[in-house]
């Protein structure tokens, strides 16, 4: 039981709380020095969101326009380039 803790913890459990403890020690003054609160980020995460899905999902074409520009050459050459190794 102990080693099957050990193991998905990642170390003992006491060393993983003093770990836990430092990590929420230096976030939490580093978010009080931003004047940060938790709700800011998951008001930051739904803004993110909204904003793309507000967007029309343009950003999301545009992105598959470029992939598919950039497939249109890479795959033939990368086809191409396979062809003449396999001959060697």
């Amino acid at each position: 039981m102990s080693e099957g803790m050990n193991r998905f913890l990642g170390d003992t459990p006491g060393r993983v709380l003093v770990k836990l403890i430092v990590v929420s020690l230096v976030v939490g003054v580093v978010m009080s020095a931003f004047d940060w609160s938790p709700m800011d980020i998951l008001y930051g995460i739904e803004n993110f969101v909204r904003r793309i899905w507000n967007l029309g999902f343009g950003a999301i074409e545009r992105f598959a326009g470029y992939f598919l520009l950039g497939a249109v050459v890479v795959i033939p050459c990368f086809i191409l380039l396979r062809l003449l190794s396999y001959r060697r």
